[in-house]
């Protein structure tokens, strides 16, 4: 089911129309969204691009203090797959290849992560994903290869 209440109308209209039909499969945003309070900053339909927020949580940290490398990964994951949505009918992550640049600690408050839509090729979709700080400091990078569900 689609939270119809938090999706703005403009990507409301381009979710139902890529998903044709399989409007009631789906739930967005998904749970792990919610679970990692997940937060839309912004969307550039033109450009193929969404910017997410998530918060480090101290429940998200590792031994050393730092943000499980898991968790990065599916703040990533958590911003390409909705992408992926938005332009194109559904698919699902096939690949996707992390690398880590610094850690992620708690007193950055929030990581930041840019997904972009390369192109298609078939029924592949190609994606990649940098997060980052606040301050724009890099922290990770990704790439991402999905399949167009039949």
């Amino acid at each position: 089911m689609i939270d119809k209440g938090r999706i703005p109308k403009e990507l409301l209209a381009i979710l139902e129309e890529n998903i044709k039909g399989r409007i009631d499969d789906i739930i967005f945003p998904p749970p792990v969204f919610d679970a990692m309070k997940g937060e839309v900053i912004s969307y550039d339909a033109e450009n193929k691009v969404l910017v997410n927020r998530f918060p480090i949580l101290n429940e998200h940290l590792n031994p050393y203090g730092g943000m499980q490398g898991g968790i990065v990964s599916a703040a990533v994951d958590n911003t390409i797959g909705p992408l992926s949505m938005l332009v194109s009918p559904p698919n699902f992550t096939r690949y996707m290849e992390m690398k880590y640049a610094k850690v992620v600690t708690p007193d950055l408050g929030y990581i930041y992560v840019t997904a972009r839509f390369i192109e298609k090729k078939k029924r592949q979709l190609f994606f990649e994903a940098t997060v980052e700080d606040k301050d724009g400091n890099k922290l990770a990078s990704a790439k991402s290869t999905h399949w167009v569900i039949d």
